[in-house]
């Protein structure tokens, strides 16, 4: 059984893409979701990130992700460490939803970061989702009530979509022009047809 990353920029349409995907029958392992979740209950992971990013970032329990975001998008070596914590915990959860993953033709994980953290050699293909940086922008400004300016920045701290496409096996643009079902069945014939087992080791 393979697994299929889903990447693309902030704004591009992963979480579009993969419902569509989830529409197939086809699970879905929502890596960036897991993140934000995992930030917000699992102790340990708060207590490191009180430590590194100060105890005012938690309201009690509750995360301040406004403020933890003008804190990571404005210096890259915050981020790196941010997702230097994030990301072990969100790798562990995925292994074990693996597990639970039985009778499908192959998984999805969907993650901005797949190519950033490294997490394209646990994965059999790669999917990546493009899309006009203009209309990224505007996406992101209506989703998180935030300025341009804001969302430029989080932009320049992922790969650029060039340097992904030429990593990616399929590329799927959701420029608002072309439709993305259509894009999308093909994409998952073309992975059915593939009877190759996985060659990643999960575990």
């Amino acid at each position: 059984m393979q697994t299929v990353g889903v990447t693309g920029g902030i704004g591009s349409g992963k979480s579009t893409v993969c419902h569509i995907f989830e529409q197939l029958e086809i699970p879905v392992f929502y890596a960036d979701y897991e993140s934000k979740n995992i930030l917000q209950t699992d102790p340990q992971i708060r207590e490191q990130i009180r430590r590194f990013f100060g105890s005012e970032i938690y309201d009690g329990v509750i995360l301040n992700r406004k403020k933890l975001a003008s804190i990571v998008f404005n210096d890259p070596d915050k981020l790196k460490l941010l997702n230097s914590i994030a990301h072990p915990a969100v790798l562990r959860k995925f292994r074990l939803w693996l597990k639970e993953q039985l009778n499908v033709p192959y998984l999805i994980m969907e993650a901005a970061l797949i190519f950033e953290s490294e997490l394209d050699v646990i994965l059999d293909k790669i999917i990546v989702i493009t899309a006009p940086e203009v209309i990224r922008i505007k996406r992101i400004m209506h989703r998180d009530n935030i300025l341009a300016a804001d969302v430029t920045k989080r932009i320049n701290q992922q790969w650029g979509e060039e340097q992904k496409t030429k990593l990616a096996d399929f590329v799927i643009s959701n420029d608002e022009i072309q439709l993305l079902i259509p894009q999308v069945l093909s994409i998952h014939t073309k992975i059915l047809k593939d009877k190759q087992p996985s060659k990643r080791n999960y575990y």
